[in-house]
This record gives structure tokens, sequence and C-alpha cells, in this order.
């Protein structure tokens, strides 16, 4: 059974900086994606990066290009989401998900269909 720990929210000023981390215990494979995913209430949950293991190319959303990094620390299974100049839009619980590629992608994305395993969660809050 895989499982995901998540770590790392907090409460930062815009303009701030935050490193979020997700440890993957249970995989006997790299053959996996782990992206991130937001939500913040009333609205749908958004990924905004994904990562695939075996390799560590990624994927970013639009509204995290050049601000966020996805990272790995194979020796850990641990994944990073290093945050930069965060926004009072960033605001969100940041979840942690862990899948399969999809066949003959090249890659992997930040969509959720594409996800079975998810971490608890962890809070990030961006004031102005």
């Amino acid at each position: 059974q895989v499982q995901l720990v998540e770590s790392g929210g907090g409460s930062v000023q815009a303009g701030g900086s935050l490193r979020l981390s997700c440890a993957a215990f249970g995989y006997t494979t790299r053959n996996y994606c782990v992206a991130w995913f937001r939500q913040s209430p009333g609205k749908e949950r958004e990924g905004v990066a994904a990562l695939y293991a075996g390799i560590g190319n990624t994927f970013y959303a639009p509204s995290v290009q050049g601000r966020f990094t996805i990272s790995q620390d194979n020796a850990k299974s641990t994944r990073f989401l290093q945050m930069y100049d965060l926004k009072p839009e960033d605001t969100a619980m940041y979840y942690c998900a862990a899948g399969r590629p999809r066949t003959g992608a090249a890659g992997c994305y930040a969509t959720s269909s594409d996800y079975v395993y998810w971490g608890q969660g962890t809070q990030v809050t961006v004031s102005s």
C-alpha cells in the first residue's frame, strides 16, 4: 500500500517562499508520477506541477510556471515543491498525489484522474 505524507506548509507574506515535501512509502519501482495539486474553498482542484520519478522530467501549470519548482531526492523517495514569489492567490490546501504514467505518454501531467494515491494535504497561506 502506497502512502504519501506531506509537510512544509505554513503562512508567509506575499513575495515569500516555502518548500513543501512529499515522502512516498510503499513504492518498489520508480515508474510512477508524482504531482502537486491545490484547492481553496469554493474553487476546483488545480494541478500545479508533476514529475516522473523514473526520469525526472517535469510539468507545470501556467499559473506557477517560473515560480514553482518540483524536484526529488531519489535516495529518500521524497519529492519537493519549492515555491517562490508567493502570491495571495496561491493560498490553498496543497496535496501530493502519485499514480502510474499514462500509457504511451512522454511524461507526467497534473490531471487528477491520473492519480490514485493522495496525501492528507498541507495548508499554504499567503498574506498581502
